[in-house]
């Protein structure tokens, strides 16, 4: 995916935005230790996961994003940033940093921040998009897919080109104008008489 200039802001012009940091492999933690104690806000998304070795089984938590972080900055210290040990770079283009929207971060802490399974997903650019209605996820929109007889709702961070995926039930989403007319979509917990 290419971003132009104009997506992209000039570290002397912005007052605060969310930032994807580059860290160094299986670093995220330490490196968002090492910026938070500089008094950076800081967001590293993580998921539960099982891990098994001969002799046992270990819940771990890892990054949704590998090598990713999340930083809310001005980016004027944007120098000290990229001096904090485990940080490779700002997410760029042209030489300019490229700022996350805030309604992708905020459905991520949503997800992440409801203790359900989450895990990452392949990334997906297109395909019907649904709305979450109710719930503790209301207003989260993402992209709607079957896995195993389970449907999900798929959010990406195009930035990055990366996606998590998360179990919903039918009856809390509601689909757009242009789904609505498909025959095959499944029936989104209508009452029938």
């Amino acid at each position: 995916m290419r971003f132009s200039k104009s997506d992209c802001s000039d570290s002397r012009q912005v007052s605060r935005a969310w930032f994807a940091v580059y860290t160094k492999h299986q670093h995220e933690k330490k490196t968002a230790e090492l910026l938070a104690s500089k008094g950076i806000e800081v967001f590293l998304p993580l998921y539960q996961t099982t891990r098994r070795w001969k002799d046992r089984n270990k819940v771990l938590a890892l990054p949704l994003f590998p090598s990713y972080l999340f930083l809310n900055s001005g980016l004027q210290n944007k120098s000290e940033i990229l001096a904090t040990p485990g940080v490779f770079s700002l997410v760029e283009s042209a030489g300019r940093a490229c700022p996350i929207p805030d309604l992708e971060i905020e459905a991520i802490r949503k997800i992440v921040h409801r203790q359900t399974p989450v895990e990452p997903h392949p990334f997906l650019q297109s395909g019907d998009t649904v709305l979450v209605k109710s719930g503790p996820l209301a207003g989260v929109s993402g992209i709607l897919v079957q896995f195993r007889n389970q449907y999900r709702i798929v959010l990406s961070v195009n930035l990055l080109q990366r996606s998590l995926a998360i179990e919903i039930d039918l009856s809390s989403i509601e689909k757009s104008g242009e789904m609505q007319n498909r025959k095959w979509f499944p029936d989104f917990g209508k009452k029938t008489a």
